[in-house]
């Protein structure tokens, strides 16, 4: 068997709706074979049992690991759930963790991470899979093409608030911006009243970021942040963009894509919109291709989630200190902590 058609075997842990997304697509990839399933509601993971009858299911996670021992381990759980599962991951032997954003709660959290899965030689994907909307991808190719002219400035909004949100924006931005390095980022913040939710955040929070080739980014999520009034459902309204020497070219998350080039003679326009089903079949089969192959790295890998993560987490520095904050992070006070006892109450 060659490796292009290896199958690889895929545990899954957090059976929600996200994690069953995930399941069910490694399950309908022929390259995937799903073996193990794990979940701490009896409920939901007998709900996946039913689904997937011959994979071994539990509700210790370690435990659903040494028993399948899995080339891939993907989980989809509260983001305060991160690094006991990386390192329950490196433990069993897997090949590929695979897990949803934001990487981490805190960049001690998210530093620790990197350096145990760069040790133990795992490769990690997060779940910035929304780039492969093809609205998303219409909007890169305009902006690589050069048809808004020289790219000066990029930009990412959403309603949903910040660790639901603001690494989905800061990873496009990016990958608008060629994956420019981050150098600085100021940021302020208000409102306490979402530090009290899973994904616990501030209520409104603005960041702006100075990038190595002279591009600057303006990202901001919650409350505060504009409205997309085109969208009429909160988790879809995000605006991405860049704006150019000559145009501008941006996605909404849930209303397709819209762009002014030096040749358009106006606003040219199609359609698109987030879709999970869509969206996580080439996110998929971009981990069969980098398992296959080491130099197919996946579009989402970890390592660019990192560099995404020390931005959000810069701009929460930022809005404690007051002034500007340089990158790479290093530790430091976990963010979520001090942002929330700097803010008024």
């Amino acid at each position: 068997m060659s490796v292009a058609s290896a199958t690889y075997t895929v545990t899954v842990t957090g059976l929600g709706k996200r994690g069953m997304h995930h399941a069910e697509a490694f399950a309908g990839n022929p390259r995937f074979r799903v073996v193990g399933l794990c979940n701490r509601t009896p409920e939901r993971l007998e709900t996946a049992r039913q689904k997937f009858p011959e994979a071994r299911a539990g509700t210790d996670v370690a435990r659903v690991l040494a028993e399948t021992r899995p080339d891939v381990f993907a989980f989809c759980t509260p983001p305060q759930v991160r690094l006991p599962l990386i390192r329950a991951g490196v433990e069993a032997g897997v090949k590929l963790i695979a897990y949803e954003k934001p990487m981490a709660a805190s960049t001690n959290e998210a530093l620790e991470i990197d350096k145990l899965l760069r040790e133990a030689g795992v490769k990690s994907v997060v779940s910035h899979q929304h780039r492969y909307g093809e609205h998303y991808r219409r909007v890169k190719e305009i902006i690589a093409g050069g048809a808004i002219g020289r790219i000066h400035t990029v930009y990412g909004h959403a309603t949903g608030w910040m660790m639901h949100m603001m690494t989905h924006l800061i990873e496009y931005v990016r990958w608008y911006n060629g994956h420019a390095e981050a150098e600085w980022v100021m940021g302020q913040a208000a409102g306490r009243e979402k530090f009290a939710d899973v994904h616990a955040s501030p209520d409104h929070i603005a960041a702006l970021v100075h990038f190595d080739n002279g591009v600057r980014g303006v990202i901001e999520c919650g409350d505060g942040a504009p409205d997309v009034p085109e969208v009429d459902y909160w988790w879809r309204k995000c605006r991405i963009g860049a704006q150019g020497t000559h145009g501008f070219a941006e996605v909404l998350t849930g209303g397709g894509w819209r762009a002014v080039t030096q040749d358009s003679h106006g606003v040219i326009s199609g359609s698109g919109c987030m879709d999970y089903v869509h969206d996580m079949r080439p996110y998929v089969q971009d981990i069969a291709a980098w398992l296959d192959d080491p130099a197919k790295v996946h579009p989402c890998n970890g390592e660019s989630a990192l560099k995404g993560f020390e931005i959000m987490m810069a701009a929460c520095r930022s809005a404690v200190r007051r002034g500007r904050v340089m990158l790479p992070l290093g530790p430091g006070e976990p963010e979520l902590e001090a942002l929330k006892n700097a803010l008024p109450p």
